[in-house]
């Protein structure tokens, strides 16, 4: 037991103080001039109104939000319109013009009025410009969370956030680029940069559906395949050190309202996968942070080692246990449970979980390895339901004597992206649940959720070395609490996940200090 105990005290180190087969080209085509659809008498939305639409035709759209009103209400006649006719008349404009792109809808300006719209970031600043929307599934028009955004044969790149939205800011010289958007078990769909920049779109994609003579990958021996994973690490993975620049962000609820969010800019040194244990470096270029004063000094509650977190989960790296089924003290199970597609590549499912007889703490989870290289591109685990309240002490350092804290759930996930024949870390995300209760009063329990997480946004190859000690930041402490200057101008250009629906407005409505800055 102690041997378990010591493993997740040095991996998991956050604590609280309480203290591909093909893809989609676009090409420009009319939109159909003949199909007909059906529509009742409804009075509702442009926003949902379109979206009836959508359902019915399975197409998608795009447009500029200041040229179409979401909100606006409009009513609409029963009756038979062609698509565009359909269109025209909810967004109640016949001078836009409707075309279609692959399985979008793309609805703008006339072209003799395109020049006198209100500048985009490119006529602006003449160094970037803006993609941004939300990544749904195709058919249900479900968000896509933690979908994979990236500009085509370079290293940017982003993801989106729980509702799906995404916001990717590219360098003015990427006009002519293509965006690639992915996700686990879906088909990637490709656009043109310069389609959707500076407008909000939907992109939909495609569940992707094996062909029944590629199945055979399923019979895979879950243990070969952990072997093999773990010998092509030097074949999959960078052998020389690399500078990440990375978006991270932590933040904390309480009784699902939230309390804080801090938000940074790093620049990681990664060392070559060749090297055992966790020797990354990080430095701190930018940062803000933003707090509900009223719920923050309700309950003083602050995270610890986020950032250190976040490096662990590189697990290619760190090599936690349970990627090591050969260990003389393996206390896991291992079955080979699926087949499914990542960037349109089958990928081996292998799931575990602690044996039977083994009663700690331990983690269960899934396992993706590419069928092709057996490179480990993604991993998704908690600790056991069964046993996480014993892990409660490992994460609560502190709290105060008239508090009992019970850790309720714990659940890590993590993406490896390839670019020039090697796999880097893209995505990493841990979420810990925890009770709060009083001592002495029966009713008086809250939720407390935690939260960090980091993404990749571009990977530098040349001139790389480490950081002085002066510039390398500690990544054991309380992040929150770093202090720095507030600089607006880096923030309006540089790649952030947008905050979840839910957060961005609670940081509008509520009382709150924005962009806290250090002394």
């Amino acid at each position: 037991m102690n041997k378990i105990l010591a493993y997740y005290i040095s991996f998991l180190l956050l604590s609280l103080l309480v203290l591909f087969p093909t893809m989609t080209t676009a090409s420009n085509i009319n939109i159909m001039p003949d199909r007909t659809i059906k529509l009742p008498k409804t009075k509702d939305t442009v926003y949902h109104l379109l979206l009836k639409v959508s359902d019915i035709t399975g197409l998608l759209f795009i447009y500029d939000s200041k040229i179409i009103d979401n909100e606006k209400v409009t009513t609409i006649k029963k009756g038979n319109y062609t698509i565009e006719e359909a269109i025209r008349l909810i967004v109640d404009n016949t001078k836009l013009e409707v075309s279609q792109v692959g399985n979008h809808i793309l609805i703008t300006l006339p072209a003799t009025h395109k020049k006198v719209t209100a500048p985009t970031i490119i006529e602006k600043k003449k160094t970037h410009f803006i993609i941004e929307g939300t990544l749904v599934d195709k058919q249900t028009k479900e968000p896509i969370e933690g979908g994979t955004i990236n500009v085509q044969n370079t290293s940017i790149g982003s993801v989106s956030n729980a509702n799906g939205e995404f916001r990717l800011i590219i360098p003015d010289s990427l006009q002519s680029s293509k965006i690639i958007f992915s996700h686990l078990g879906y088909t990637p769909e490709k656009m043109n940069a310069s389609l959707i920049a500076g407008r909000k779109s939907n992109i939909g994609l495609e569940a992707k559906v094996i062909p029944l003579q590629e199945v055979i990958v399923r019979i895979a021996n879950p243990i070969r395949l952990l072997r093999e994973m773990q010998q092509n690490i030097r074949i999959n993975y960078p052998h020389d050190p690399v500078y990440l620049t990375s978006f991270y962000r932590e933040g904390i609820e309480r009784k699902d309202k939230f309390v804080s969010l801090s938000e940074a800019i790093f620049k990681i040194y990664k060392s070559s996968y060749l090297i055992n244990g966790n020797s990354d470096q990080v430095k701190l270029l930018k940062m803000r942070n933003i707090s509900n004063q009223l719920e923050k000094d309700t309950v003083i509650t602050k995270m610890k080692a986020g950032i250190n977190s976040s490096l662990m989960l590189d697990v290619i790296k760190t090599m936690p246990d349970f990627l090591n089924p050969d260990d003389v003290n393996n206390l896991y199970n291992y079955v080979s449970t699926d087949i499914t597609v990542i960037d349109n590549r089958i990928v081996n499912v292998i799931s575990f979980g602690q044996k039977e007889n083994v009663d700690a703490p331990l983690y269960r989870g899934e396992l993706y390895i590419d069928s092709e290289n057996n490179a480990l591109v993604r991993a998704s685990f908690e600790i056991n339901p069964k046993y996480v309240d014993k892990a409660t002490n490992l994460f609560v350092e502190k709290k105060s004597r008239n508090l009992n804290i019970t850790l309720q759930k714990v659940e890590y996930t993590l993406s490896y992206k390839q670019w020039d024949n090697m796999y880097y870390i893209n995505h990493v995300r841990g979420d810990l649940y925890f009770k709060v209760k009083k001592r002495k009063q029966l009713f008086s329990s809250y939720p407390l959720h935690t939260w960090f997480e980091m993404v990749t946004c571009k990977i530098d190859t040349h001139d790389i070395s480490r950081f002085t000690h002066n510039e390398t930041l500690p990544t054991r402490t309380i992040f929150a609490e770093t202090h720095f200057t507030y600089d607006e101008n880096f923030w309006e250009n540089f790649n952030v996940i947008p905050p979840e629906k839910k957060l961005n407005e609670e940081i509008k409505e509520l009382s709150i200090k924005i962009e806290e800055t250090g002394y």
